[in-house]
């Protein structure tokens, strides 16, 4: 009797102990239905341009203008450049273009593919979700305005370029910008939590943006051929306008508890323009490029200057290489510079991650 009743206590005692240990875990329970740790692996990539590969090129079928989707999925994008094991499905889910609400659950109903972190939702019942890895907010503080209103600008011969306005509108467009983003980031959560997926399963991956463009472009480019803005305003997006944009990002991605890669100085000493003025020999990204043949299609001209000022096949390569790099780490922030060989690294001293101007 005695001992009857000492095992009864000891496997009440033992399942208390159990039943605490799921409750204060932060893994998988043992028993959902799908369980994730039995699904293949999967790293997915989201958000705009900058992950969907436009400027490398060879677009994925569906994706180059078809339908009205020009999300210009390239098969150079930096998912497609991650050392990942060969068993590991690579997704991209970027889409040129893509605003916050695009990657999050409420997009503009006419949108070609949708909501993305709604994808996400489907898929992560389906794979293993290892890394999801965000780049959202160029297109919702409006970087492609700015970048057409400093080429305004420079047809001008503006006194103050374009930014002698931005330097106060700028911060007030990215004050603007972080709700949006931190809203798709939270869809993003809701989207895995749905799946089983608890924060700590999975690492969410924020990215920033490199400056395209600096001020140590080539005389004979700073014009329509190439890189058509002023050297004031050229010195501002670089130094100020590009760093100011990932501090912000910076500051979401801390607010939901995601990792965060600072792409800010990614791009130094390889801005569009600062090559072989003939072959762009070195640069990372596109000068000014007009689809010439698009131009003569009325349903394509809007989009004949899509490419430009994107990131190019090589830089691509080195955007991915870096990002692989971080992935491997479980560093909570780090940025992307280049080394003395001009390629781009991962670099850990947090302090000097995001520079800061006036």
């Amino acid at each position: 009797m005695r001992a009857h009743r000492t095992k009864t206590l000891l496997f009440v005692a033992v399942s208390g102990v159990l039943a605490l240990a799921l409750l204060i875990s932060d893994q998988y329970l043992p028993g959902l239905p799908l369980q994730p740790k039995q699904l293949p692996a999967a790293v997915v990539t989201m958000g705009d341009s900058t992950l969907s590969g436009e400027g490398g090129g060879d677009y994925a079928v569906g994706t180059n203008g078809e339908r009205g989707n020009w999300c210009h999925r390239s098969a150079a994008a930096p998912i497609h450049q991650l050392q990942l094991p060969p068993d590991v499905t690579r997704i991209n889910l970027a889409c040129s273009g893509a605003r916050a609400e695009v990657v999050g659950a409420d997009p503009d109903p006419g949108h070609a593919e949708g909501s993305q972190s709604a994808q996400l939702a489907e898929l992560a019942k389906r794979y293993r979700i290892t890394d999801v890895v965000v780049q959202v907010g160029a297109n919702d503080v409006g970087f492609t305005d700015t970048v057409n209103q400093c080429v305004e600008a420079w047809v001008r011969r503006a006194e103050e370029g374009c930014a002698g306005q931005l330097r106060s509108d700028w911060p007030r467009r990215i004050e603007r910008m972080q709700p949006k983003v931190r809203s798709a980031l939270e869809d993003i959560r809701a989207a895995m939590d749905s799946a089983g997926y608890t924060p700590s399963s999975y690492s969410l991956v924020v990215q920033s943006y490199a400056s395209p463009v600096g001020p140590d472009v080539r005389p004979e480019l700073q014009n329509l051929s190439g890189c058509p803005f002023l050297t004031s305003d050229l010195q501002w997006i670089r130094d100020t306008g590009v760093p100011q944009l990932a501090n912000g990002l910076h500051e979401v991605a801390q607010q939901v508890g995601a990792r965060f890669l600072d792409h800010s100085r990614a791009g130094s000493g390889r801005e569009a323009c600062t090559g072989d003025p003939k072959t762009g020999e070195g640069e990372w990204f596109t000068r000014l490029s007009v689809d010439w043949a698009s131009l003569q299609d009325e349903s394509r001209a809007a989009h004949a200057m899509q490419e430009s000022y994107h990131a190019n096949a090589a830089g691509h390569r080195q955007l991915g290489r870096c990002l692989s790099e971080f992935l491997a780490t479980t560093e909570e922030t780090a940025s992307c510079l280049p080394d003395d060989r001009g390629n781009l690294h991962l670099a850990t001293n947090t302090a000097s991650a995001l520079p800061s101007h006036p």
